[in-house]
């Protein structure tokens, strides 16, 4: 190995070791109380040296996310690695975002980043455009299943296959984030369970993109038979 290629393979090495040291302090504290400084003592470098790597403390937040994103999309690339049918497929992705949910939680809250648009300020051009093609794959993954659902004849013809992505995210989403901050407050005071509502939403929502042939050859029963808190993912 020359030195240019060991010096590169140093660089890696200790960005690598910047991120766990972020990733430790953000999960403990998060984007608004961590510091630099105290990454800076967690990885046991100057302040200085996080700098030559990470231009900010909201560029090494997006450094931390990316790997939340990265295990999202193997998950999703798991459950259409399979042969089963299309429309199955498409249930398991949904379970595959709640078990990401349960085994990956912290990651899960780095993405209220996007729903703050006043830590956007921080964060350099190049940083922002990474995380933007890393959340692009997870997108194509769902569009893509998608629109094979349509050509395939078993999802509507009529439906725009971003839209719809974006439906079924946003649906889940939410459930999952009241989940996080309100689960028992709905099981107590109000007689529900959030992990059931999830479970009826997804159901119900892919069932309303199902063509009626569908509907004969995916009897609701399936979509129903999936309970998410019963799904493994590995």
């Amino acid at each position: 190995m020359g030195i240019p290629e060991r010096k590169e393979r140093e660089k890696e090495h200790r960005r690598e070791e910047i991120i766990n040291a972020a990733q430790k302090v953000f999960f403990e504290k998060g984007l608004q109380v961590a510091t630099m400084d105290e990454i800076a003592e967690e990885a046991e470098l100057s302040k200085g040296t996080l700098y030559l790597y990470y231009k900010s403390k909201e560029d090494l937040y997006l450094a931390v996310m990316m790997r939340g994103i990265e295990i999202l999309y193997n998950m999703f690339a798991e459950t259409t690695s399979t042969q089963e049918p299309t429309v199955v497929q498409l249930v398991k992705m949904g379970d595959a975002y709640y078990e990401f949910f349960k085994q990956h939680r912290n990651y899960f809250r780095m993405f209220y980043f996007f729903q703050h648009p006043q830590f956007h300020k921080g964060v350099s051009e190049d940083m922002m455009l990474n995380c933007a093609d890393e959340n692009q794959r997870v997108w194509r993954q769902v569009v893509e299943l998608i629109q094979r659902g349509m050509n395939e004849g078993d999802l509507r013809s009529d439906i725009n296959p971003m839209e719809t992505a974006v439906v079924l995210w946003s649906s889940s989403n939410a459930i999952m984030t009241r989940m996080d901050t309100q689960l028992e407050y709905f099981k107590e005071k109000m007689g529900v369970d959030l992990e059931e509502v999830l479970r009826k939403s997804n159901a119900l929502l892919l069932e309303s993109i199902l063509t009626e042939h569908a509907k004969q050859k995916y009897p609701s029963v399936l979509l129903k038979a999936l309970p998410v808190e019963k799904v493994a993912v590995n």
